[in-house]
């Protein structure tokens, strides 16, 4: 059995993300009308809640710590369920709490790395994590990147971070890029695999803050996550930036229930 922890926060996107802390209910309330799987079973999935604060960030990411540390001492599968991409820096702190060296993959059309703000925010948690040493810079991947600022791009390369642009994935192929992240990441003792829905198009999930041209489909990002939901060190998945309040015909918030019946 799967546990689904929903941690519907949404203050941590600068007030560009308001509605993102509807995404964890209405993913839920479609996941449980599903039937099975593409691999042809019925997953089952429990559920277990974040107490968060909208005016406390740091309260709220004390919060994620806590509990997702419990989760993750508790082991099993885990999917947890934002929000926006600001709660990803304390979920990874309690994963790699008990995993050192945890590695991340981040699908996300945004590198995350635009300033330095403490509390973190959905735009530079991947930056504090690498600058507070949580995270090994050599053991990132970037997945779907195609919105950056050159300040992002330097970080990025200073620091030696793995990325994959959606005109490499075009030019190589999903197959091919799933390929060499999959044999990367296989020899790392613990991943944590982030879903920023952003990552996809928005022709195929228009249900998001930032609508960036040019993603993966749906398929492609279904296909990647169920080769890497194969491999065995996975120790936590989180899907983000859903909001239901700027989606059309409810599809973005399907295609998150989609992503966790796969993964469950």
């Amino acid at each position: 059995m799967t546990k689904i922890i929903k941690i519907p926060f949404s203050k941590g996107g600068l007030g560009k993300t308001e509605g993102c802390e509807l995404g964890p209910d209405k993913i839920v309330s479609v996941l449980k009308g599903l039937g099975l799987n593409e691999k042809g079973y019925k997953a089952q999935f429990s559920f277990d809640l974040v107490d968060v604060d909208q005016n406390d960030i740091e309260l709220t990411n004390s919060n994620i710590f806590s509990k997702v540390l419990d989760v993750v001492v508790s082991g099993g599968k885990n999917i947890l369920l934002g929000g926006d991409h600001s709660i990803t820096y304390s979920a990874f702190k309690a994963v790699a709490a008990k995993n050192p060296g945890c590695g991340l993959v981040i699908f996300d059309a945004h590198p995350d790395c635009e300033n330095d703000f403490n509390p973190p925010t959905h735009e530079d948690f991947l930056k504090v994590l690498v600058n507070e040493g949580i995270v090994d810079p050599s053991r990132v991947i970037l997945v779907g990147v195609r919105s950056w600022d050159g300040k992002e791009k330097e970080f990025l390369d200073s620091m030696k971070i793995r990325y994959f642009s959606m005109k490499q994935i075009k030019l190589t192929g999903v197959s091919e890029v799933c390929d060499t992240v999959t044999e990367t990441i296989r020899g790392w003792n613990s991943v944590y695999v982030s879903i920023d829905i952003d990552c996809v198009d928005p022709a195929h999930a228009p249900g998001t803050g930032y609508c960036e041209p040019g993603g993966l489909s749906s398929r492609d990002l279904i296909y990647f996550l169920q080769r890497l939901r194969l491999l065995r060190n996975i120790k936590m998945i989180d899907l983000v930036e859903i909001n239901p309040e700027k989606d059309v015909n409810g599809m973005t918030v399907v295609l998150g229930a989609k992503i966790v019946n796969e993964m469950g």
